[in-house]
């Protein structure tokens, strides 16, 4: 009886409806294009370490929060790149 109650499901629609190879076509279009206009973002080593830092210590905390512990001391990987951009500047 609770699938009565439950709306239908939905057919996917426009890009979503596309088989995947063909998404993956599209969207390599759009990644080109932004390069060959000058808009695309090139990452340095830099700041792929310092997003790298920053990914890693907000995943670790939510694992950390979803299991209930609690961490004493600041991340190291994100004050270790914070300390090397400040020394850089």
């Amino acid at each position: 009886m609770a699938d009565q109650d439950s709306p239908p499901a939905r057919a996917p629609r426009g890009f979503a409806a596309m088989d995947r190879q063909r998404q993956r076509e599209i969207a390599s279009q759009g990644g080109k294009a932004a390069h060959r206009s000058g808009r695309a973002h090139q990452f340095t080593a830099q700041e792929a370490r310092a997003a790298r830092a920053i990914s890693h210590a907000s995943r670790r905390a939510a694992q950390q929060n979803a299991s209930g512990e609690r961490r004493a001391q600041p991340d190291s990987d994100v004050d270790a790149v914070k300390q090397e951009e400040t020394a850089e500047s």
